[in-house]
């Protein structure tokens, strides 16, 4: 291989890594108006921090565990969904699962000027009215009803607890970044 081949030879490993650590670094936590049409205006901060990924667009679908949607970058659902194409559906369990897990996804893509428009269907499966809170989760986006929002953060819940249960068996000293 000549230099210039040497040159790119790390490059696919460059972009892997670089998709990976931008869908794992959405945060925030924004207030938006829903308008009688069902667009909201995509938070800057959040448009800025997925940079070309949201021209791509994104795949919206119902939360398994909470009354929400969660909006998955268009490479974040690939890639879940490839995962999901391997379960043999044959098997009851698998297909029911993929049904239910993939039946309301919708693609949806903001318009030229940065709203999204959210499917009535899954609106109302939220019961997202006017007030919306979109919050960065990690690699995915949740869009939450502002008051539901509200009402899941004023449960009572051992956080010291549930961390413990979640976080407990994972080393964050091992140095490993992957």
């Amino acid at each position: 291989m000549g230099e210039s081949g040497k040159k790119w030879k790390y490059y696919p490993y460059f972009c892997y890594n670089l998709i990976k650590s931008l869908m794992a670094s959405m945060i925030g936590e924004y207030d938006c108006k829903v308008d009688a049409k069902g667009r909201f205006m995509f938070p800057v901060d959040l448009r800025k921090q997925l940079e070309a990924f949201f021209e791509n667009g994104f795949v919206i679908n119902r939360n398994l565990h909470q009354k929400c949607l969660v909006l998955y970058p268009l490479k974040e659902w690939e890639r879940l969904n490839k995962k999901l194409s391997k379960l043999n559906r044959l098997i009851k369990a698998n297909d029911v699962f993929v049904r239910r897990f993939t039946g309301g996804a919708t693609n949806v893509e903001a318009d030229n000027t940065g709203r999204l428009l959210l499917p009535k269907a899954l609106t109302d499966y939220a019961d997202i009215k006017t007030d919306l809170k979109v919050l960065g989760s990690n690699n995915v986006i949740e869009l939450w009803d502002k008051k539901l929002y509200e009402d899941f953060l004023n449960q009572e819940i051992n956080i010291e607890k549930l961390a413990e249960d979640v976080l407990g068996g994972i080393n964050f000293n091992d140095g490993d970044d992957d």
